[in-house]
């Protein structure tokens, strides 16, 4: 009787020795049963309220407003606040998918305690919760992306890139998000993501023109990171694409090494002491 054939190990690079097991992919498919079971309705009923701003106000108040200013060009009101609108999706479910999600495995459920006594590192629990952000923040972008054309509010054919912009600000909202969740020990903590959020959604150039704010006001909403994906999203969907761009992306790739770097480093001092 032959010995059964078993599957080569993966090659982990010397450099990531005791964070990376090169299975991140079983994180990923725990992590897709539990939403085919559970939570599938909880990631729909997410996606509906940025479509319901975009109703109400990008239509009914659109009516009122006409067009906005955006890099010189006038732009309708329902197409200026409509990719601002996936952003703050993106964000949503990214953070939501970070923190709220990952504290009940991290505190509660013991989930990581028992992965990470596998051959798992924490880079593979790390990556794989971040992957399952970008799912929801893909599911979300994509969605939004539908009801935005079949508005006519995407104004040049460089919204298609607005998917992968969207992405990309969820990896480093989930990043970040997963990096802070990492530091809570009670669920009081949590509102302090949600204070975070609130006023990010309504201060930075999503609904109306960054110019209306003093110029020192400006400086400091430049420096949030939704501003910058606001700014990107917008900037593809209009076509008035400015070299800013590049800035908006090396702002989210920095975000996106230092919060996965701190929340591999955090999972391995919580859980590989």
């Amino acid at each position: 009787m032959t010995a059964p054939i078993q599957a080569p190990a993966p090659r982990v690079p010397r450099l990531l020795a005791g964070f990376y097991g090169g299975n991140t992919r079983s994180v990923v498919a725990r992590g897709m049963r539990v939403v085919a079971r559970n939570n599938w309705l909880i990631i729909l009923t997410g996606f509906f309220e940025p479509v319901f701003y975009l109703l109400s106000m990008g239509l009914g108040l659109g009516a009122l407003i006409g067009t906005v200013q955006f890099y010189g060009r006038d732009v309708p009101y329902a197409a200026y606040i409509a990719p601002a609108l996936m952003a703050v999706s993106a964000m949503n479910g990214a953070l939501y998918d970070s923190t709220m999600n990952v504290f009940f495995r991290m505190r509660y459920g013991k989930i990581y305690d028992q992965m990470l006594s596998t051959s798992l590192g924490p880079l593979d629990v790390a990556l794989g919760e971040i992957i399952m952000a970008l799912f929801r923040g893909l599911l979300y972008a994509c969605g939004f992306m539908v009801v935005t054309t079949a508005l006519g509010l995407n104004l040049a054919w460089t919204a298609v890139l607005a998917i992968p912009a969207a992405l990309m600000v969820a990896f480093g909202f989930a990043a970040v998000g997963l990096a802070a969740t990492s530091f809570m020990t009670s669920f009081q903590h949590l509102d302090i993501v949600f204070f975070v959020m609130l006023p990010m959604f309504l201060l930075s150039a999503t609904f109306f023109p960054i110019e209306v704010y003093p110029e020192t006001v400006q400086l400091v909403i430049m420096a949030l990171p939704l501003w910058h994906a606001v700014d990107m999203a917008r900037q593809l969907t209009t076509g008035l694409i400015q070299p800013s761009i590049w800035g908006h992306l090396t702002y989210f790739a920095v975000m996106i090494a230092v919060g996965t770097t701190a929340a591999t480093l955090r999972l391995k001092a919580l859980f590989l002491r």
